[in-house]
């Protein structure tokens, strides 16, 4: 089993950056690919991106390419989430998520595949 707990949130203007960390508990961090999700006031928690167990094979969500970058660090068994030009529609609880047993390069991208959760990190885009 794994502990995961987000830190990085807080609040910051438009076309701003932020940069959301993971800390996993446990020795087997590399044996999990990991994802970043989100929710935002009154609607359903969605994908963000996600991160195969290797670091070399990422996706994101349409709505944050090429903004957002997903990153990994095995040794320090973080995960990591950089944010830049923040949009007000980017608000939102921010969650990490886990999923054991995957290939190497395979890359989760829906909730149900994911086995465990953080609790979030609220991020709030002022304009």
């Amino acid at each position: 089993q794994v502990q995961l707990v987000e830190s990085g949130g807080g609040l910051v203007q438009t076309g701003g950056s932020l940069r959301l960390s993971c800390a996993a508990s446990g020795r087997t961090f590399s044996s999990y690919a990991m994802g970043w999700f989100r929710q935002a006031p009154g609607k359903e928690r969605v994908f963000v991106a996600t991160i195969s167990r290797s670091g070399g094979s990422t996706w994101y969500a349409d709505s944050v390419k090429g903004r957002f970058t997903i990153s990994r660090d095995n040794a320090k068994n973080t995960v990591y989430l950089q944010m830049n030009t923040l949009k007000s529609e980017d608000t939102a609880v921010y969650y990490c998520a886990a999923k054991q047993g995957l290939g190497l390069w395979l890359l989760p991208v829906r909730q149900d595949e994911y086995d465990y959760w953080g609790q979030g990190t609220q991020v709030t885009v002022s304009s």
